[in-house]
């Protein structure tokens, strides 16, 4: 095959029509779809997944749009390349209409200052902006580009979405696989749309790859069949980076499942993590955070059980840590919840802040020398354990704060029998 560029860059839509998938965005009725068919494009931000179609329709726009059309990749530009195609916009010799459409890969890449250089030109509309980005852009990208701008977001495609794009594939003579005398099975075809997540460029790369490596048989035709295509994956592709929006979703969804006290969810969040190379220790310390916030004094062996595994994880490593890491997750989904340490601790801090709190009381200072006794300090002090139960009526807060209540326990729980001990102690003072 004398095609150099890959399956998935060849079978890149020509058309809107062509388009698969975002029919949430790009159906005949939506927004987006009308501003192609009409030439009628603003400033937009495509943010999605890798896979999912974001670079397509910037050249399905390309290829519409009469406007002068330029297109950057923000790992390689600079603002010496946006100034280059501003310049060369507001040339009437040049370009007639005074606009350009700039396509920007990976918007979220441009620094502040290269950013900055855009915002102008955006904004009294020499530029209109195409900015593709798999980073969630409120985070990303300049706020002033943002008003400026409409944010579509795009989803992973469906697995019938994925089954179709391959069948397009395998059908196309001029840009596909369709020269090809092939046989593929049925089964194979489905399971390359499940395993490949949504991600369009994965699924065409890996039947390109089986075609392309696999022997005609002895009936003249190449044959694809599961386990090709399995060889050819490898290794299932889910959306998640490291460093990016999906591991802060993912982290998130883990931690609000083992405080939703649904361990299969919290086990399934986990194991996403790993899968992708999450770094264990921090997923231990995730859970030991939960299991102090969101467990509490309704089960205080949560936290003595989560820094243990913590420890475990550094001394046994992966992929072992898995187990330890899975153990202490299910302990801290399935333990009664608390979170009124937390609480009391939140509120404390805003007092102190916020409020004059006073002096800590002379009666609770530590007399070090002579002198300061003198001085009253520790004069009056009960020493707990000369009395009835290690318990004695004193005042241990400034003047200024008796009566505050910060601690307010729950009943779930060992805080059960907190709640009923302190409200005694609390009532007889």
């Amino acid at each position: 095959m004398e095609k150099k560029e890959p399956l998935a860059y060849r079978m890149s839509p020509r058309t809107i029509e062509e388009y698969v998938g975002q029919e949430h965005i790009i159906a005949r009725d939506k927004m987006l779809y009308r501003m192609i068919k009409a030439d009628r494009i603003s400033s937009i931000i495509l943010y999605g997944p890798p896979g999912t179609g974001k670079t397509s329709l910037a050249r399905i726009i390309a290829l519409t749009t009469k406007a002068n059309f330029e297109k950057l990749n923000a790992v390689t530009a600079g603002v010496g390349d946006i100034k280059r195609i501003v310049a060369d916009t507001q040339n009437p010799i040049l370009n007639q209409s005074g606009k350009t459409v700039l396509f920007i890969d990976e918007i979220h890449r441009f620094n502040k200052a290269q950013q900055d250089a855009l915002l102008p030109y955006v904004e009294n509309g020499t530029i209109v902006l195409i900015g593709a980005t798999t980073e969630n852009p409120y985070f990303e990208v300049n706020k002033a580009l943002i008003s400026r701008s409409s944010v579509f977001m795009l989803k992973p495609l469906n697995n019938q979405h994925i089954v179709q794009l391959i069948r397009y594939a395998l059908s196309d003579k001029e840009r596909g696989l369709g020269n090809f005398d092939l046989v593929v099975e049925e089964e194979a075809i489905q399971y390359l749309g499940d395993i490949s997540n949504g991600d369009a460029r994965m699924a065409l790369n890996a039947i390109e790859l089986a075609v392309m490596t696999s022997e005609i048989q002895s009936d003249g035709k190449i044959h694809i069949d599961l386990n090709t295509i399995e060889e050819c994956v490898q290794k299932r592709a889910i959306n998640f980076d490291k460093s990016g929006e999906n591991h802060y979703d993912n982290i998130s969804a883990f931690i609000k499942s083992m405080r939703g006290s649904d361990p299969d969810a919290a086990v399934f969040y986990l194991a996403r993590a790993i899968y992708a190379g999450e770094d264990p220790e921090f997923l231990a310390r995730r859970i030991i955070i939960c299991a102090s916030e969101d467990v509490g004094m309704a089960n205080p062996n949560a936290l003595q059980v989560t820094v243990a595994a913590a420890e475990a994880v550094r001394m046994i490593g992966m992929p072992e840590g898995r187990i330890i890491l899975a153990q202490a997750a299910v302990m801290v989904a399935t333990s009664p919840k608390s979170n009124a340490s937390y609480m009391a601790i939140n509120q404390a801090l805003e007092d102190v802040q916020n409020k004059r709190t006073g002096e800590v009381p002379m009666h609770l200072r530590n007399a070090v020398t002579s002198g300061m006794k003198d001085l009253g300090y520790g004069k009056g002090y009960k020493y707990a354990h000369d009395y009835p139960g290690n318990i004695v009526k004193q005042n241990y807060l400034p003047d200024e704060m008796l009566g505050t209540v910060y601690y307010k326990p729950t009943a779930n729980g060992y805080e059960g029998k907190i709640k009923e001990w302190l409200e005694r102690i609390r009532n007889n003072k």
